[in-house]
């Protein structure tokens, strides 16, 4: 099963069919596909599911009707426990960006974090989940798929954030400040966050 978030709402890409009480089916067919994404990004719909009998095709036909976008990036965390957090869209958010062609997701990672941020000196600790949600850029809709790594860093240098990608700030945030910032951020955020990061 797949949870891909459509404007905050839940698209369940599933091989399995249940009796659910709210949300539609939807067939696994481009028209469809298109029909479901469309449905919740104009908030007509709280949550869809695509049903298609095998889940190792599912990613692959979804993204026949929906391209995808590859991205990486990082739960960073400081010497003193704080959780590297960026402002963009009237949102807290965590540093991330597309990966060129044939780069590592590990790389990718780190130099998106770097150029987001302007922090230094960070190693991966382990590579934490996959998240998907769908965006919408030049009227076309676009599925992200972002590998989240938890990340370490002894830097304590400025923050920068990168003014073309519209970040307004970069902070550092303990526990009680990193609650608040989830509450006015993405459900894909808040997942990461579901279980302590070590």
């Amino acid at each position: 099963m797949y949870k891909v978030f459509v404007n905050e709402r839940p698209l369940i890409l599933t091989d399995k069919i249940m009796d659910v009480g709210e949300g539609e089916y939807f067939k696994m067919n481009n028209q469809s596909v298109k029909a479901a994404v469309d449905a919740l990004y104009r908030k007509k719909l709280d949550r869809a599911y695509i049903y298609h009998p095998n889940l190792e095709e599912i990613l692959n036909k979804f993204t026949q009707a929906i391209p995808m976008i590859v991205a990486a990036g990082g739960v960073v965390t400081n010497k003193k426990g704080k959780v590297l957090f960026i402002y963009r869209n009237e949102k807290w958010d965590l540093p991330k960006g597309v990966c060129k062609k044939k780069e590592k997701l590990e790389v990718c990672a780190i130099r998106e974090v770097e150029e987001e941020t302007g922090v230094q000196g960070l190693e991966i600790e382990n590579f934490l989940r996959t998240t998907y949600h769908v965006l919408k850029r030049n009227g076309k809709y676009k599925l992200k798929q972002v590998h989240w790594y938890a990340m370490t860093t002894s830097y304590t240098g400025p923050l920068e954030g990168q003014k073309s990608e519209g970040i307004l700030k970069v902070k550092w945030k303990g526990p009680r400040k990193i609650q608040k910032a989830l509450e006015q951020s993405y459900i894909n955020i808040r997942i990461l966050f579901e279980h302590p990061v070590h």
